[in-house]
């Protein structure tokens, strides 16, 4: 199955208190130009969302923006600083005994007290976010290439309906060349027979300026190779997987079997087959512009 460059997919999920987003976008490109945009705390995902992507996809400008906003904070973490504890209960424990004062402290007392709580930020598990990022990027991109595989099975219709218009024109052109040499002969008799007039005529004369002319105008390899060129076409269609590039290739070589045809001969209707065969490859490499 072939598909197009264009594309766009879109997947969202919530993992262990993180809502994480992914939006992929593409158009036509030569080449694969891929941008992964994360915030700035999961740049170390990077690499390994590039290397998922290009598992994928083969050609095309491609954009990825990613968010990661936190749900449930799980990442601080707050202890007891008990030597700084066990510092203010002796220090009070010693208020009490050496002024008389009433001992009232209170769990609520002591926890208002400075430093008696040690806040800290629990370290990234940054395999584990970008196992979780990874996963979500999978199912952005299942939709992506569902989208760009409809598009192309649309694009594969399209082109080979167009081969068999291109091979109805090769036909055309096979069955115009031995008219062409046969219509040329008559001409070139009954000139003969002008400038002449009732002087016998060499027969072998007018066979070998027909063998001159019809070697002249002979399109027999350009249209062979032309078949072979729609053989492989229909090939690559068959085969799918990233084809675009060997499809921009072909389609110089058919261009070239047309023009080598057009510059043979001087015969009106072959002319204007012509003519239709180049419009037609014309549109070919159009649409196969848009395939990956």
């Amino acid at each position: 199955m072939i598909r197009s460059m264009t594309g766009y997919g879109r997947a969202e999920k919530t993992i262990d208190g993180r809502e994480i987003t992914v939006e992929m976008r593409a158009v036509n490109n030569r080449y694969l130009d891929l941008n992964v945009k994360l915030p700035r705390m999961c740049g170390f995902a990077e690499d390994a969302v590039k290397a998922a992507v290009k598992k994928s996809v083969a050609r095309g400008k491609m954009d990825v923006f990613i968010t990661v906003n936190v749900t449930a904070d799980e990442s601080m973490r707050i202890s007891l600083n008990k030597p700084v504890l066990e510092g203010y209960l002796a220090a009070l424990g010693s208020i009490a005994a050496d002024y008389g004062v009433r001992d009232d402290v209170s769990v609520m007392s002591l926890a208002r007290l400075p430093d008696v709580f040690v806040v800290e930020k629990q370290e990234e598990d940054e395999q584990k976010l970008t196992d979780d990022i990874l996963s979500v990027v999978q199912e952005a991109l299942e939709k992506f290439n569902a989208m760009r595989e409809k598009e192309g099975m649309a694009m594969e219709q399209d082109l080979r309906s167009r081969a068999k218009t291109v091979l109805s024109l090769v036909e055309k052109v096979e069955a115009r060349s031995p008219v062409t040499l046969a219509e040329y002969r008559a001409r070139l008799t009954q000139k003969m027979q002008e400038v002449l007039g009732q002087t016998n005529i060499d027969e072998s004369r007018i066979l070998q300026e027909a063998a001159v002319y019809a070697d002249k105008i002979a399109v027999d390899e350009e249209t062979v190779r032309l078949r072979s060129h729609l053989n492989q076409l229909e090939q690559m269609l068959t085969n799918g997987g990233a084809i675009g590039r060997k499809l921009d290739f072909l389609l110089q070589e058919f261009n070239r079997e047309a023009n080598t045809i057009g510059s043979k001969g001087n015969d009106l209707e072959q002319a204007r087959t012509v003519v239709e065969l180049k419009a037609e490859l014309e549109k070919i490499r159009e649409q196969t512009q848009n395939i990956e």
